[in-house]
């Protein structure tokens, strides 16, 4: 992806990050009992699914984007893993979703090319 696709993509990008980091908090509230109940997470999910949905809709995807989304969705959903078994380590070691996280992170900067050096023709 070149960097106008990148800055066009960016909105899908951050949502389906935060959707994966709302879906996997809001699995949490249900399931686990070091989480305390809160409706937040349910809420802030169901509304970065729906964004998500509508821009879905209202603009074709450039090629490559739904699998760049679906890291971004599965960084935010082991990030949130991570940080949850952090706070309370009896749930757990923080090791795996930790290292999927980081490993996936450098991949989706890897494909949208932000940590490329500039080209030497482009500064003559």
């Amino acid at each position: 992806m070149n960097k106008e696709q990148v800055k066009a993509e960016r909105k899908t990008l951050v949502l389906s990050l935060l959707a994966g980091l709302c879906g996997n908090a809001t699995l949490a509230v249900f399931t686990s009992s070091a989480v305390s109940f809160s409706v937040f997470p349910v809420i802030a999910f169901g509304l970065a699914v729906y964004c998500l949905y509508q821009e879905y809709l209202n603009k074709p995807m450039a090629e490559g984007t739904p699998a760049i989304a679906f890291a971004c969705f599965l960084v935010g959903a082991f990030g949130y893993s991570a940080f949850l078994r952090a706070q309370t380590p009896d749930m757990g070691s923080n090791f795996l979703p930790l290292i999927i996280a980081l490993g996936l992170l450098f991949w989706v900067v890897y494909k949208l090319g932000i940590m490329n050096p500039k080209s030497k023709s482009a500064d003559a």
